[in-house]
């Protein structure tokens, strides 16, 4: 393909893009690859996570101003686009049994016509490859489950003439992908290096708390080997400052370290409308000539 390569990521709040295949996307920038970040909500519900910031008060009643700026921030340094779908966050329900969900809220939507949304962004901006989240959202967040269900609509409805006519000219993604943000294997990997080094590992508790909840590990279809871009993910973190630590336990285990021990970004091919060879270790694997 002698077209320009364009690849959207689909997420449901600011930071989640960094947390999930920023090094993917920074990498592919560096190569001229057109990216865009699709962010489903302006997260106005989330919770202010950097203890230097919990408590001022300034920050958490403009909260949505607040991570409006940290996601610039990060897109300056991803080096991507972004737009936002204009959906207002869920929050994350605590409690037995769970209250109920705000009204008006993202995932109270209607799923086709919150899709309507994502089909005209990507009839504009016709992205070749498309990432978003398993059926249970990498993580049960309500956002993160419905930001699933509309990519999958949208990625069907996108090329289909009759689908939202008023949504734009019709586009056809080629590849629907999940980010396997925290997929096991890397963090039994990292845990059994650092304890073989003698180093603190962050993950014993994690683990734990896996194989108790009895879940299945996701098939990885294809590793994308970006370790050289790995910096760039974690300052496209730190700027969303409200919601990571700098100093906690996200950035305990060196660089160097995960570059040894998983220098991949991995994903599951959800959808394809190519003949591919799996397992990829590109994400434009079948389009490239």
């Amino acid at each position: 393909m002698t077209e320009q390569l364009r690849l959207m990521a689909v997420h449901a709040h600011p930071d989640d893009e960094s947390s999930k295949g920023a090094a993917t996307m920074a990498m592919y920038v560096s190569q001229g690859v057109d990216v865009l970040v699709a962010t489903c909500t302006g997260g106005e519900r989330g919770s202010i996570l950097n203890p230097k910031l919990q408590g001022d008060a300034w920050v958490e009643a403009n909260i949505h101003e607040v991570r409006r700026k940290e996601m610039d921030a990060a897109r300056e340094i991803l080096g991507v686009e972004q737009a936002w779908l204009g959906y207002v966050d869920s929050g994350l329900p605590e409690g037995d049994p769970l209250p109920p969900l705000p009204e008006g809220c993202f995932a109270l939507q209607d799923v086709d016509e919150a899709a309507g949304a994502l089909v005209k962004l990507i009839r504009e901006f016709r992205p070749h490859v498309i990432t978003t989240y398993d059926e249970n959202g990498g993580y049960p967040h309500p956002d993160h489950i419905m930001t699933h269900k509309i990519s999958m609509v949208a990625f069907d409805a996108a090329g289909d003439p009759e689908a939202y006519p008023e949504a734009g000219a019709p586009w056809q993604p080629l590849k629907l992908y999940y980010n396997h943000g925290f997929p096991m294997g890397r963090i039994r990997a990292l845990h059994a290096y650092l304890t073989e080094h003698g180093i603190d590992s962050p993950y014993g508790e994690w683990i734990a708390g896996w194989e108790k909840s009895g879940r299945a590990e996701r098939e990885i279809t294809t590793r994308v080997k970006c370790d050289d871009w790995f910096e760039v993910r974690d300052k496209a973190l730190i700027a969303h400052a409200t919601q990571i630590d700098p100093d906690g336990p996200w950035f305990r285990v060196p660089i160097d370290v995960q570059r040894e021990v998983w220098p991949t970004e991995d994903y599951e091919l959800a959808k394809s409308h190519l003949d591919t060879d799996l397992p990829e270790d590109d994400l434009f694997a079948g389009l490239r000539k």
